[in-house]
């Protein structure tokens, strides 16, 4: 799936390249000898690298001899580096006849090399060479008795190489010193592999990820390619990508961003080559077609000299030219209809130049007009005045070309081409000029305040570094889009909509129905491979053997970390100060929710739609928009959350228009009347998701029965006699219970007022004023009542036991099915923890994992699995253990008994459970819990009942559990317990019998589980 980064720096003024600045000399530590490559010289290489002035993130470029891109960026947030290994390689460069290799090699780069995830390679590589010839033969190959022979052939081989492979061990060296979110992803111009490691483990990654960009072993091939069979199959039963291939097609009738998906077809996924996939790595995973990113705790000189120790002996290579299809110009409306089971909805879809041209500026800044989240035509037009269920738009911006997107989702009894009519209306706005001069201002403002947000995470940051290495733009020309950026005149972005916004867009219905034309990708007969557990290679042992400096994990300490003050009111206030920006983040908490009152939900939605006696409902958006903040209310079953977000200069204005909301919302009946008939049809759309239906409305079902914080919730008779005053009422009262305030921001506690310039966030209205201390402020804006009121008595929904197994299915068209294994555990406890952590991790937690290893490398049957022991999120609750399959329907009961087997007696891999403590341990001592998320890991402390942060006990005791207490731990908890398995799948397609061997069954309806 493509990942879009958003607008990451701010306008920048004067931007100068320097390119002849040097690196200092510095001395790397000792590495093992057969992963170091040849001794430096005697004299220090300096390295030259480029810099840009007034670069927020300081960044350095370097370019190594071999014309490897290194980008970094010293974010000394916490003891990590976010790093990306970025290929200018993705689908569009597929052999048209070889789709989805881009992607299919992706995987592929998991699977080890020569040295690595193997125990003896001179024995595999002739075997891995003999499947190689298999395939050739295998894919020419049209008889299907013929190829049912050579597939065998292909199975036995495979089981035998696999004798000498190690499953997983690039997950498990990864585990083993500490990274986090070791993961991939392919798209139509990139494949980036990343990894979140400890800082003091560079040198280490810097050897496996040179290693395995080095060279390219598909081992344990057939068992990979079933489960991207499986991935392809979960693409067929996603409306929403067939959508979007179906747009694409329509956008892109000659170039590969509409000729082929990045996930390739099930004819070329059934005839895969490892020839093809061997010679596209070598043509596009040279040096010189790679960029490093990196973001963290690193040091300048000492990173660079470790990367070009470990990848400086890589050889460049040439590239293959990619040449774009041109595309001719659309001069009409391409139509196109797809069906599926979920909700019905519209997409139109405009086709524009690629990324480094001011028009795909132009179309982010028309994207920005239309959906800002508040203060956008299709935002306060469309949604708020609901004329629709749901509108929304999107750039997707690529080198070739910049799709720009409208989306939206019809109202009960509302025609997919009434929401088309609406969505282009608002492009006729744009056209008019009918929209405030101060928009364009404040877009651009509003997006230097994302920006500064977005710096503090070293994903965006090193994410940023991949935006441009896969663009083609030098650092200096992508920061300097952000200054063009803020130069786009609304006389400019009115011409260019005039010019470009006409009939020249693709068009796709979605249609809710059955799809006639779905195919699966058919399962083959796949022998188990064995995964070899307890193996490791020479390569792994040299690298985990490798000494690192130690970390240490640092607490909070919640009375130091937090600062507690008391209003007049006596209401109380945790601070946390801002010392990085000048954003803040303010919250009104409330113990009450929806199961005291299930208008409560309700009254929250409904105050997006009103406004005070002073302005209306866009007003009160687009004064928010002005300042550069943003407001919210939600709900949930026990607590409610009021949130103010923004620039702190901004505070008091925006607090004055939020409390003035708050305590005089002005009821609006017709506003009503489309919230509830848009909740409605909501409901009604919602029972046609399938994650919906699984993940909330069985499994609540199954914990507490019909009668669940699910299904509490007012009735369509109920909603109908709604009157305004019943939810403003609840609104105005909610300041009135006793109640919290969390505040994450660069204001003082208290203390003599500063003198700042507050200013709407389009650049006007400017006022010099005195800045309050925090108390100060929230004393004067504010108001409560005296004395508060008690919060109602918490109504928690009683949770069933589970004294028998059932097995609840619900019938929906899929090609998969998705299956949930749900356990109920004890009550809570904390002295639990420490145990369940290291059982997750080593079980279930990763693609390291007993249960990834066994039912995804070894035997095939799926490409999701999982299995964890949750803990619950509030003292006296229970806990849950949920384990989870999706599979194709023909592959279900052998992935129920997998499953069932693993839950039952988990196999016992000493090197596993080495790595998980290395992985907790790692992970404790590199995570710093900073800023806002002091105050909600309190929050969360506190529904525990603790007063300390519970990860001091998983680090100090995880790590000293042995086996035969982690399998008493599983023996006592989880084997042999009575189970409700949750399934959702195709009634075509499910096997019962096998499904009734574990449990009773029972067919559920929608309206059962839903409550209505």
């Amino acid at each position: 799936m493509k990942k879009s980064f958003l607008l990451l720096f701010p306008a920048l003024a004067a931007l100068s390249l320097t390119q002849c600045q040097t690196s200092k000399p510095a001395v790397s530590s000792t590495a093992p000898a057969s992963t170091t490559p040849a001794a430096s010289p005697a004299q220090p290489k300096e390295y030259k690298y480029e810099t840009v002035a007034g670069d927020p993130l300081k960044a350095r470029i370097y370019t190594l001899d071999n014309g490897l891109t290194v980008y970094l960026s010293d974010y000394k947030d916490a003891p990590r580096i976010q790093t990306y290994l970025a290929v200018r390689a993705g689908s569009k460069n597929d052999p048209a006849s070889a789709t989805g290799l881009a992607h299919y090699l992706e995987h592929m780069v998991f699977k080890g090399t020569s040295r690595l995830g193997t125990q003896n390679w001179a024995a595999e590589k002739p075997e891995l060479d003999k499947i190689e010839a298999l395939y050739e033969v295998y894919r020419t190959q049209t008889d299907a008795a013929a190829r049912k022979k050579l597939y065998h052939q292909i199975d036995s081989v495979s089981g035998v190489a696999a004798k000498y492979a190690v499953a997983n061990e690039y997950d498990k060296v990864m585990g083993a010193i500490g990274a986090k979110g070791s993961n991939a992803y392919t798209s139509v111009e990139q494949t980036v592999y990343q990894e979140d490691i400890p800082s003091n483990q560079l040198e280490k990654w810097a050897a496996i990820q040179s290693e395995r960009l080095g060279e390219l072993v598909p081992r344990l091939f057939h068992t990979e390619l079933e489960a991207v069979y499986e991935e392809k199959n979960r693409g067929l039963d996603n409306d929403f990508s067939k959508e979007y291939e179906a747009l694409n097609r329509s956008l892109y009738p000659t170039h590969p961003y509409g000729t082929q998906t990045t996930i390739g077809t099930i004819q070329h996924l059934q005839n895969p080559s490892i020839t093809e996939i061997k010679k596209y790595f070598g043509q596009y995973y040279g040096p010189n077609n790679v960029a490093l990113c990196l973001s963290g705790d690193l040091d300048y000189d000492q990173t660079i000299r470790v990367i070009d120790q470990y990848f400086g002996k890589l050889q460049s290579r040439p590239v293959p030219a990619f040449t774009p299809a041109q595309e001719a110009p659309l001069t009409a409306p391409v139509v196109q209809e797809v069906v599926g089971p979920d909700a019905e909805n519209v997409m139109v879809g405009f086709r524009f130049p690629g990324t480094t041209t001011h028009e795909a500026l132009l179309v982010r800044m028309i994207d920005k007009v239309l959906t800002n989240g508040q203060a956008g035509l299709i935002d306060l037009n469309l949604n708020q005045q609901q004329k629709v269920l749901q509108a929304t738009s999107f750039a997707d911006v690529n080198n070739d070309y910049t799709s720009h997107v409208l989306y939206g989702t019809p109202r009960q009894g509302q025609s997919l081409a009434a929401v088309r009519d609406l969505l282009l209306a608002q492009l006729e706005e744009i056209k008019q000029g009918n929209f405030p001069d101060w928009l364009i201002p404040a877009i651009i403002n509003n997006e230097q305040l994302q920006r500064t947000k977005s710096y503090e995470s070293n994903e965006a940051r090193a994410g940023a570094f991949v935006a441009a290495f896969v663009a083609r733009e030098n650092w200096q020309d992508f920061l300097a889009q952000y200054e063009e950026f803020g130069k786009i005149t609304k006389a400019e972005v009115v011409a260019f909509a005039k010019q470009n916004y006409g009939p020249n867009y693709a068009l796709i219905y979605k249609r809710t129905g059955k799809d006639l034309t779905t195919a699966k990708v058919v399962k083959p007969a796949i022998t188990p491979v064995p995964v070899n557990r307890d193996a490791a290679s020479a390569f792994y042992q040299e690298v985990t053997a490798q000494k690192a400096p130690e970390l240490r994990p640092v607490f909070l300490d919640y009375k130091k970390d937090i600062q507690e003050l008391k209003l007049a009111s006596g209401v109380p206030v945790y601070y946390t100060r801002n010392t990085e920006n000048q954003l803040f983040n303010l919250y009104y908490v409330l113990d009450l929710g929806t199961n005291n009152d299930p208008r409560l939900g309700l009254a929250a939605d409904y105050l997006q739609y009103l406004g005070t006696d002073k302005y209306t409902a866009a007003q009160l958006q687009q004064e928010f928009y002005k300042l550069g903040c943003s407001f919210g209310v939600s709900s949930g079953p026990d607590r409610v959350f009021v949130s103010l977000s923004g620039l702190d200069r901004n505070l008091e204005p925006a607090l004055q228009l939020f409390e003035s909301l708050l305590a005089n919302p002005k009821p609006d009946a017709a506003a009503l009347k489309n919230m509830v008939a848009g909740t409605l049809k909501a409901r009604k759309d919602a029972k046609l998701n399938k994650q919906v239906i699984l993940q909330q409305a069985l499994v609540n079902y199954a914990k507490y029965g019909p009668k669940n914080p699910f299904t509490s919730q007012l009735s369509e008779k109920q909603l109908k006699a709604l009157k305004p005053q019943d939810l403003t009422a609840l609104t105005k009262k909610l300041t009135s219970y006793q109640h919290r305030v969390l505040y994450y921001g660069p204001r003082k506690t208290a203390g003599p007022a500063a003198e700042v310039t507050s200013k709407h966030y389009d650049g006007t209205g400017t006022e010099e004023m005195q800045a309050q201390g925090l108390t100060d402020v929230l004393n004067q804006l504010h108001k409560t009542p005296a004395p508060l009121l008690p919060v109602p008595a918490n109504k928690d929904f009683a949770e069933l036991p589970i004294n028998s197994r059932q097995v609840y299915w619900v019938d929906y068209n899929m090609v998969q099915a998705e299956i949930l294994f749900l356990t109920k555990g004890d009550v809570y406890d904390k002295a639990l923890v420490p145990t369940t952590s290291l059982y997750n991790e080593y079980f279930g937690g990763s693609m390291g994992s007993i249960v990834f290893q066994e039912l995804r490398e070894s035997k095939a049957l799926a490409y999701a699995v999982s299995s964890s022991y949750a803990n619950a999120s509030k003292l006296g609750r229970s806990n849950y253990i949920l384990s989870y399959i999706g599979a194709q329907s023909d592959k279900v009961p052998e992935a129920m008994a997998g499953m069932e087997a693993l839950l039952t007696d988990m196999p016992v891999a000493e090197a596993n459970l080495q790595i998980a403590k290395d992985a907790i341990r790692n992970s404790i001592a590199t995570e710093r819990i900073t800023k806002a998320d002091i105050l909600f890991s309190y929050e969360r402390a506190k529904r525990l009942g603790l007063d300390y942060d519970l990860r001091r006990d998983v680090y100090e005791q995880a790590p000293n559990l042995t086996f035969a207490q982690l399998q008493q731990f599983q023996q006592a908890k989880i084997k042999g317990q009575n189970q409700t398995i949750l399934v959702i799948g195709s009634k075509d397609r499910l096997n019962f019998k096998e499904l009734a061997k574990y449990g009773q069954l029972h067919q559920l309806t929608l309206k059962e589980i839903f409550g209505y």
